[in-house]
């Protein structure tokens, strides 16, 4: 077989064109562990391996790599990528990819299933809840949420800090009564409210709120308390990124592609006590109960979605879980945020800095017109991503769970030498 593959174009997919690296798989050995550098690689496979994907120190950057600061589709851990292309041709000695199985068959089952598991162990996710893989972005979810959660009468309370939870207000008024009891669009959404202050309707079905918003780059360091009892919040942007007390919430729902996947995979962690009500309007792909009772598979999922999402719990996990996690984060954005402080008003962050995110790091400069040159700059040093939303302009540095430590310290590097040279 390994003949045959090396033999083949496809076999481009499982290596390095610029190294000519070739990962040989074979049906009696299972994945043990990968380097961040294409060195010569060590593969035992079995059916049954379960072996944790190891941590990557941050110092070490494939010099084929660069770093990327996309706000999602985002980076991604390099471990996670290299067992992913070791198990591409044959996933742990079945003979298929992932990408070729059934999704009802017991192969792809033992994947779904431990990739909820681990998503269980990682949030402490209780029985009380549900886990669902879907498709559709968080945005699809704009909707299915009131559908699943109302009746088209019943009153919803929003507190709109910035975009995202903008476009979840407006999609939700075609379903139910929704109330923006808070906006901080006046403010160019740059603060988050005193809860104190938050007028909410005693009828409220629920109160929904967006942990993190990508483009604005405002952070929920802690919770409201809804008069309803019921909490929803997109948490797209900043999943599994520190410890959450699911027990807060009705409904957490995230797509993928910032911290724990591909885009395609939508997860929402929803109460069980909650399922059953959708309105009679809804698709059969947006109730919640249907997804529920058939695991997931209602239909074809995104099975390699699905799967990468599970190697980067894995991972998540044998870094120590969510805590460790949270701990280098917080570094990195203490690290990139000091840099843009102590600039002398060459850089600006226009966040509250009670607020400001861990995930998403919005910045300009003082002289606005040299902001073009920084991102064309930065990319010859291969820090790509760098350019701000195009609703609000500037640069926007994504540093998510996969960012290592040495993308921030280039960056920073880079901050600093280019304000020497442009101050």
């Amino acid at each position: 077989m390994a003949t045959k593959l090396t033999a083949s174009p496809n076999s481009l997919l499982l290596q390095n064109p610029n190294r000519q690296h070739l990962l040989k798989p074979n049906s009696t050995t299972t994945f043990s562990s990968f380097s961040t550098q294409n060195k010569s690689i060590s593969i035992r496979c079995a059916t049954t391996s379960t072996a944790p994907v190891s941590p990557i120190p941050a110092q070490i950057q494939d010099p084929d790599r660069v770093f990327n600061f996309a706000a999602g589709p985002a980076t991604l851990p390099a471990n996670v990528l290299k067992k992913a292309q070791a198990e591409l041709y044959d996933w742990r000695g079945s003979g298929m990819s992932v990408m070729e199985m059934s999704h009802r068959g017991k192969e792809f089952l033992s994947i779904i299933q431990k990739a909820e598991a681990d998503l269980r162990t990682l949030l402490n996710i209780s029985d009380d809840y549900s886990v669902l893989f879907l498709q559709g972005g968080a945005t699809t979810q704009f909707a299915a949420i009131p559908l699943n959660l109302c009746r088209p009468d019943d009153p919803v309370d929003f507190v709109v800090t910035g975009s995202w939870g903008d476009k979840a207000f407006k999609e939700a008024q075609k379903f139910c009564k929704p109330k923006a009891i808070w906006s901080g669009k006046s403010e160019k959404y740059t603060k988050i409210p005193s809860f104190d202050d938050l007028e909410q309707n005693p009828d409220t079905k629920y109160l929904h709120i967006c942990a993190n918003e990508t483009i604005h780059g405002v952070e929920f360091k802690d919770y409201p308390i809804p008069k309803s009892g019921l909490l929803v919040a997109d948490m797209s942007s900043n999943f599994c990124s520190k410890p959450v007390d699911v027990s807060k919430f009705a409904v957490i729902y995230a797509g993928a592609q910032k911290n724990v996947g591909p885009s395609g995979v939508t997860i929402v962690i929803i109460r069980k006590d909650l399922l059953g009500n959708a309105q009679e309007i809804t698709p059969v792909m947006l109730d919640y109960k249907t997804q529920a009772d058939n695991d997931s598979l209602y239909n074809t999922p995104p099975c390699y979605g699905i799967y990468m999402c599970g190697l980067v719990f894995e991972d998540l996990l044998a870094q120590g879980g969510l805590h460790e996690v949270e701990k280098k984060n917080k570094k990195k954005a203490e690290l990139l945020y000091n840099a843009i402080d102590e600039s002398n008003g060459f850089y600006r962050c226009p966040v509250e800095k009670s607020v400001r995110s861990l995930m998403n790091v919005p910045f300009t400069l003082e002289k606005s017109e040299l902001e073009a040159e920084f991102i064309k700059e930065a990319a010859k040093e291969k820090m790509v991503q760098l350019k701000g939303h195009r609703s609000v302009g500037g640069m926007r540095a994504s540093i998510y769970n996969a960012m290592p430590l040495a993308g921030v310290e280039k960056l920073v590097a880079f901050m600093k030498d280019f304000q020497a040279r442009h101050a």
